[in-house]
């Protein structure tokens, strides 16, 4: 099944943070093994390029390694990993808390409102 992919941002980026989340969520864990390029492109409905540019960009960032013999594998430092996972949680708690606020609730009131929430995880 294709991925969902938003036609008004650059498809590459949208992989990168598809494929980040899939590493810091444990899909792809430390030191596994990813599919091709060819394999993931054809997942998610892409271009082999535009597949190989998102895993350039992965691989500057240090979250993937590629091994002549043996394809891209994720890091094995789960430091790097954990790190990327709260930048990513702290970007996602700014936008929660600018758009509470502009709801007129205090980061008191948020709290409140968390604490009380009667979601699918309680």
């Amino acid at each position: 099944m294709a991925w969902e992919l938003d036609s008004d941002r650059p498809i590459y980026i949208q992989l990168v943070e598809r494929i980040q989340k899939m590493i810091i969520s444990g899909y792809y864990p430390p030191g596994g093994r990813l599919p091709s390029v060819r394999e993931m492109a054809a997942e998610a409905a892409v271009n082999p390029n535009t597949m190989q540019k998102a895993f350039a960009e992965l691989e500057r960032s240090g979250l993937i390694i590629t091994q002549r013999t043996n394809g891209r594998n994720v890091t094995e430092d789960v430091t790097l990993i954990d790190g990327i996972r709260k930048s990513l949680a702290d970007e996602h708690m700014e936008l929660f808390f600018e758009g509470m606020k502009e709801l007129g609730y205090t980061r008191k009131m948020v709290i409140e409102l968390i604490e009380n929430y009667e979601g699918e995880d309680k």
